[in-house]
């Protein structure tokens, strides 16, 4: 199996060279088609099987698992990376048969997205700062928390975006739509201590990317969800904690605690507000969990 997950490892790279010079798309866009091939191909070899011997039902079953993981938009895209490397796949000649053909776009589904507790937020942002990337972790989701920003908008800032005069922060979203997000006194305070130690980072570096990796570059999605995970472990959390998992509990608390539906969706860089209205149904379903928890009539 060894030299399978050699050649896949060939495949995969040459395939990304070609999204790079041949297709010419973004940074962004390659990091993600990268990140979800990634995760099938280790699906892949936890069956024993790799990109080339893998059939239909495999890669079906390989989404029928991450549906009940992700949100219908991160579904379809892996859906799509899949397809576009099997075309590619056939195209070159790698394989003779494209497995993907009778695969279908997986149907939307309103999916409730998974939000923290106010107590889990807190337990999970305890964090004791020790080392340069605790301080890093402790500023990295503070702000994450403070402002709601996705997780490819954290990792992209440099340390021009921060304005501690103003209490803002600047972020380009999708689209590379650029916005201006407020960021509270608590947050802040973390990023300066953390500054104060960022320059243990970054060694023969010159970079004005604001966190970076224990290499002095910058830090990366999975590089992100890795640090995540280990404080996610280290706090006792039984389940997963995602990265957007902190920027739908940043827009739920928000609405629970009285804001505005139309400023949580600036906040969040939401183009369209139905998108932003799916949090009006996490605080319903919070409304009816407490009824039937709390009401007197409703004991068991």
């Amino acid at each position: 199996m060894e030299s399978n997950k050699d050649e896949d490892q060939l495949i995969l790279d040459d395939y990304i060279v070609y999204l790079k010079y041949e297709k010419k798309l973004s940074k962004r866009t390659i990091e993600g088609y990268q990140y979800d091939l990634l995760q099938f191909r280790d699906f892949l070899h936890k069956r024993n099987r790799s990109f080339i011997n893998c059939d239909f039902n495999d890669i079906s079953n390989y989404l029928k698992e991450e549906y009940d993981k992700v949100v219908t938009s991160s579904l379809a895209r892996k859906n799509t990376s899949i397809k576009m490397f099997y075309k590619y796949l056939v195209i070159n000649k790698i394989i003779k048969d494209n497995p993907c053909e009778a695969l279908d776009r997986p149907k939307l589904r309103k999916k409730l997205p998974n939000v923290l507790s106010v107590s889990d937020v807190e337990k999970l942002l305890d964090i004791n700062l020790k080392t340069v990337f605790d301080y890093r972790n402790k500023a990295m989701l503070e702000l994450m928390y403070s402002t709601g920003l996705r997780v490819s908008e954290v990792i992209n800032l440099t340390t021009r975006d921060v304005d501690f005069y103003n209490n803002v922060v600047r972020c380009f979203g999708k689209g590379s739509k650029e916005r201006i997000v407020p960021i509270n006194d608590y947050a802040l305070y973390y990023l300066k201590l953390y500054l104060e130690k960022r320059e243990k980072l970054i060694k023969r570096n010159t970079t004005d990317v604001l966190f970076l990796n224990n290499h002095g570059k910058e830090l990366t999605r999975q590089g992100f969800e890795k640090s995540l995970n280990i404080i996610a472990k280290d706090k006792g959390f039984k389940f997963k904690i995602t990265p957007h998992m902190l920027r739908h509990s940043f827009a739920t608390h928000m609405l629970n605690y009285g804001a505005d539906l139309r400023s949580i969706q600036q906040l969040l860089g939401h183009s369209d507000i139905t998108t932003t209205k799916i949090y009006t149904h996490v605080s319903k379903e919070k409304i009816r969990d407490d009824y039937n928890k709390y009401h007197p009539r409703n004991e068991e």
